[in-house]
């Protein structure tokens, strides 16, 4: 064989390596990105080939599938009492990624989780029956929180102290996820709701982190029985009236300006809610040993999952002194969710000790089967010690009997709580946001909630907005509902 000969064969046979191992290529590795593409059509094809596993709330499925017509899309995703539920499935469409349960199970939902896969679904490749998604939700503390919020822009979670179990998660005003589901008409749908100014679709109940007001005095208050500050909430306080802010000329005005704030303990302070003691309390703590609490019980977590991710609520650092006293009842720029509020309560409420929050009890196969028990794998930390709990707990029943909360008062159910109303918008120009934070105790079952409700806005008037007027009867009708 000739030299050129030799050089063109050579030249040829490096040719069709280069080929095979591209071809290689692709099959492999490629092609499993192309597969694992959201905008590769196949793979929606066949995620709605057949039905859907449910979301299952008290063991009825609130999910659903339907079939459809005149699509390569077999089948569509369905709600039972959408609107109810929407801040709790989020949506399962055609058209876009799932959102909230929907979307952190949806491998789970489709057949596609490796933790359904038999022997045989891993020889053959076959893709498994879809699994389901047995959610904590209490469908009666579910509905009296929406039923309560009405038409306010707001939200509420309800938790149990106990176990961490949520028993509800609402945001109003809610959306029918339904509406998303059809990709023929789920753009128009989506175009409007992302128009609308109330933004339904933001999850405010774990989502929207906004300033909490007075409900967070309650974690000043338990920094300052843990530090040592004060021994008890029957000791008086050094807190003047009016207190002037350090390096400023402005006093911590009192919304009561006839209560009893002067020197006053921690439990009058609590049922008058009053600012000059709960800002003169951070600021005779220090700014770390009040974030150190705040973190304790949940703010700065920026890994909250539920298993929904949860915004970080807040509490910020490297605050001047009069910065630090507005942290201390919960203003400058300290935010909280309500799922964060409701948990500083089930804490106290729970003798100092915090069961991580879930809203989801199992993940089952499609015969019942658990994959995953997250009612076993709660983990429960020591938040404060069992008598500050207790001291918290007698001052936050003082705030509901003689206080700024009664309208959450129950026959037959010891109630503690808090009030809030925090500013909106500069110099306070824009309505306030009420809260009430709470826990309830059935005197004759024994059985335990935690709610926190925030309204955003509502119709009433702005000298009206309040937490004992908008938001303790939100809280009132939960609590009422969970401890049937």
């Amino acid at each position: 064989m000739n030299k050129t000969i030799r050089r063109a064969s050579v030249f040829a046979l490096l040719l069709v390596l280069a080929l095979l191992v591209r071809a290689t290529w692709v099959q492999f590795y490629d092609g499993k990105a192309l597969a694992d593409d959201n905008d590769n059509r196949r793979n929606v094809i066949e995620t709605y080939s057949r039905p859907l596993g449910n979301i299952i709330v008290a063991g009825d499925a609130i999910t659903g599938s339907a079939r459809t017509k005149g699509s390569d899309l077999a089948y569509k995703r369905t709600y039972k009492n959408g609107r109810l539920y929407a801040a709790v499935t989020g949506y399962a469409s055609q058209a876009y990624a799932p959102t909230q349960l929907e979307g952190i199970y949806k491998d789970l939902l489709n057949g596609t989780d490796n933790q359904l896969k038999s022997v045989l679904d891993t020889v053959t490749g076959e893709r498994s029956e879809p699994g389901n998604v047995l959610t904590t939700i209490d469908p009666a503390v579910q509905k009296a929180a929406y039923d309560a919020l009405g038409g306010n822009k707001g939200a509420a979670v309800a938790v149990d102290p106990k176990t961490g179990r949520i028993l509800a998660v609402v945001s109003t005003p809610s959306y029918d996820p339904g509406q998303l589901t059809d990709a023929n008409t789920a753009g128009a749908a989506w175009k409007k709701l992302n128009a609308d100014k109330d933004k339904p679709l933001t999850n405010r109940a774990l989502r929207q982190p906004l300033p909490p007001g007075s409900t967070f005095k309650l974690v000043v208050a338990a920094a300052a029985l843990e530090d040592g500050l004060y021994k008890n909430v029957d000791e008086h306080t050094a807190s003047p009236d009016p207190y002037v802010m350090p390096g400023t000329t402005r006093p911590l005005e009192n919304e009561n300006k006839s209560a009893p704030c002067e020197n006053a303990s921690i439990r009058v302070a609590l049922r008058y809610s009053c600012n000059n003691v709960f800002g003169k309390m951070a600021v005779d703590l220090g700014q770390d040993k009040v974030k150190a609490m705040a973190e304790k019980f949940g703010f700065n977590d920026d890994e909250l999952d539920v298993p929904v991710r949860a915004y970080a609520s807040v509490y910020p650092s490297d605050m001047d002194k009069a910065q630090t006293a507005l942290s201390g009842i919960g203003q400058f720029d300290v935010t909280a969710t309500p799922l964060q509020m409701a948990m500083v309560s089930a804490a106290i409420a729970n003798g100092g000790k915090l069961v991580s929050p879930h809203m989801v009890s199992q993940i089952t196969d499609s015969g019942g089967d658990v994959v995953k028990d997250y009612d076993d794998s709660a983990d429960t930390k020591e938040i404060v010690s069992s008598s500050t709990a207790e001291q918290l707990q007698s001052a936050m029943e003082t705030v509901v009997k003689d206080g700024t909360g009664t309208n959450a008062l129950i026959d037959g159910v010891t109630v503690g709580g808090k009030t809030g109303t925090a500013q909106h918008g500069e110099n306070n120009s824009k309505t306030p946001y009420a809260w009430f934070t709470s826990y309830g105790k059935s005197d004759s079952s024994g059985k335990e909630v935690a709610v926190a409700v925030m309204v955003e806005q509502s119709d009433a008037a702005r000298s009206e907005v309040s937490g004992n007027g908008l938001a303790a009867p939100v809280a009132k009708a939960m609590m009422q509902a969970a401890l049937k």
